[in-house]
């Protein structure tokens, strides 16, 4: 196997890891990961692309796995992957533009609040919850456990050095 090779096994079996950790951290606290308000652990993931945009792949197939296994049916699936998809892909376009880590990280955690409009709008369509409180819940506890998570995944970069992993 030739060195290209070798970085494509790499960065497939560590999307996959990424995948497989979002799931576990996401199933661990089941009981408050969906809905109209959610803590997501798993979420502070999302702060990976922030260092390696490579990493873009395991956040959404873990988001996309569990929504699919676990949530509100095919709409989850759509629009919590398609959320998902939009905040870490904007966080991705920045990472050759601004080059100041704690600017992106801050940035991501705007781009993942902002964009629950779309769960907001799923529950709206699933659950017949109302658009603007839900919008609300689900952008503040989104912003709560991704400011929260901020700090410990630039400092656990500091160690681990997430874009030379890739």
């Amino acid at each position: 196997m030739n060195l290209v090779e070798k970085k494509r096994v790499n960065v497939v079996v560590t999307n996959g890891i990424i995948m497989a950790l979002y799931l576990a951290l996401t199933i661990l606290v089941s009981p408050v990961a969906s809905g109209a308000i959610q803590f997501r652990i798993s979420e502070s993931l999302n702060h990976l692309v922030v260092f390696n945009r490579k990493f873009l792949w395991g956040i959404f197939g873990g988001v996309v796995v569990y929504n699919a296994i676990f949530g509100m049916g095919w709409l989850d699936v759509v629009f919590g992957g398609g959320q998902t998809l939009l905040a870490l892909s904007l966080t991705a376009l920045l990472q050759n533009v601004i080059k100041n880590t704690k600017v992106r990280l801050a940035l991501n955690v705007l781009f993942f609040s902002g964009s629950m409009f779309m769960i907001a709008w799923m529950l709206n369509l699933t659950a017949q919850l109302p658009f603007w409180p839900t919008y609300g819940w689900t952008a503040l506890s989104e912003a709560i456990i991704m400011t929260i998570s901020a700090p410990i995944m630039f400092y656990l970069d500091k160690r681990l050095h997430f874009k030379q992993q890739l």
